[in-house]
């Protein structure tokens, strides 16, 4: 059995590897490495994937949080919305524009915002909301959408780490996440879902005034050559990562599924163990297991991480602490009392191998080597 990897892109890649190769040839042939056709071709097909009116590509998925952020025309002193668990990200582009991040804590099963403390948070001074649909799965956008349209708040949906996973609406209808709010934002990071082969992130959005801002941002503020309408910066998909990225979006639904039967196979391994919590399915969303994450009981977890590794399995803990306990921001005095299931998710939770390239061997091996731990 090969070594076990949390995300296996070499295995990933070896299944397109001539489609991979021919693309980037294709690109360096053309000598088109900025912008150019592979950018926009990739841009329309995502568009299309989507169902979305505009995507519009950028240099990582923290730019296009930052970009997005920049075009709703926000002011110093503003407030943000965001959950406390969960990326540094989302907090860290609100702080650098000088608006104040203020944090939700999270459900306790979902680990998604919670809809009692988001309402709580809301002050005259609110003006968006960046609710993050964590590990594979929605947050519930019907609820947030009510709420932000009640307060005048916009929104900005982080789909970092659930592009391809559909929202689900009480009437049936489904559409992809990331596309229900004002803006919704994506990274390629290699990891994700949807990965390149170094960093890349994207907008997208449905409203033509705010996909005409973004574009204009991520490109120094220009409306046309060397004519700057607003203060932008320099962040753009190159076209390497755009050429690769169109070929793995033609198997995205595919990769999806993939980690889908994997979760299954966990959750049935462990369901008879009482120490464990597997990851909860909410109504509205179809899960994409970008992560798949356990909750320990018993102040377990970081014995069975130490466990784990001596037995080559890795074990990655997102996240250790929580963001209003980050040094970084304590000018913010956020109270520690508001986030008690974000405290407790931090003490409690492990994510184990989630990959499209898992083998039933590999499953086998990494279940029973937890199942082993608690027996």
């Amino acid at each position: 059995m090969t070594s076990i990897k949390m995300v296996d892109l070499y295995r990933q890649y070896e299944h397109v590897e001539a489609e991979i190769d021919d693309a980037i040839k294709r690109v360096i042939q053309s000598s088109a490495f900025i912008k150019g056709p592979e950018v926009k071709d990739f841009e329309s097909e995502l568009a299309d994937y989507l169902n979305v009116k505009h995507v519009i590509t950028c240099a990582n998925g923290t730019d296009a949080l930052q970009i997005s952020l920049m075009c709703l025309g926000l002011q110093p002193g503003d407030e943000v919305i965001t959950p406390d668990f969960t990326f540094i990200a989302t907090v860290e582009v609100i702080a650098l524009l000088g608006l104040k991040p203020v944090l939700a804590d999270v459900n306790p099963d979902d680990y998604t915002m919670n809809l009692s403390a988001l309402k709580k948070a809301i002050s005259p001074k609110t003006k968006a909301i960046i609710p993050v649909h964590l590990f594979g799965q929605c947050a519930n956008m019907t609820e947030i959408q009510h709420i932000a349209e009640q307060n005048n708040i916009s929104i900005i949906e982080d789909t970092a780490q659930a592009l391809g996973a559909d929202y689900v609406f009480a009437d049936g209808k489904t559409t992809k996440a990331g596309t229900i709010g004002d803006l919704g934002t994506t990274s390629f990071f290699p990891s994700k879902n949807l990965g390149c082969f170094g960093d890349g992130g994207a907008v997208y959005t449905n409203n033509d005034k705010y996909a005409e801002l973004v574009r204009s941002i991520a490109n120094h503020g220009m409306k046309k050559q060397y004519y700057y309408q607003t203060i932008g910066v320099n962040s753009r998909l190159d076209a390497i990562q755009a050429a690769i990225l169109r070929i793995k979006l033609r198997y995205l639904d595919h990769y999806n599924q993939k980690r889908r039967i994997a979760a299954d196979f966990y959750d049935f391994a462990f369901e008879s163990i009482d120490e464990i919590s597997t990851p909860f399915r909410n109504s509205h969303s179809r899960h994409i297991f970008h992560q798949y994450t356990l909750k320990i009981a018993n102040q377990k977890r970081n014995e069975l991480q130490n466990y784990l590794k001596e037995k080559g399995i890795p074990g990655m803990i997102y996240y250790p602490s929580p963001l209003h306990a980050q040094p970084a921001y304590k000018q913010y005095a956020f109270d520690d009392t508001q986030y008690p299931v974000t405290n407790q998710l931090c003490h409690q939770v492990i994510s184990i191998p989630m990959h499209t390239e898992l083998t039933e061997e590999e499953l086998e091996f990494i279940t029973q080597t937890i199942i082993n731990f608690f027996i």
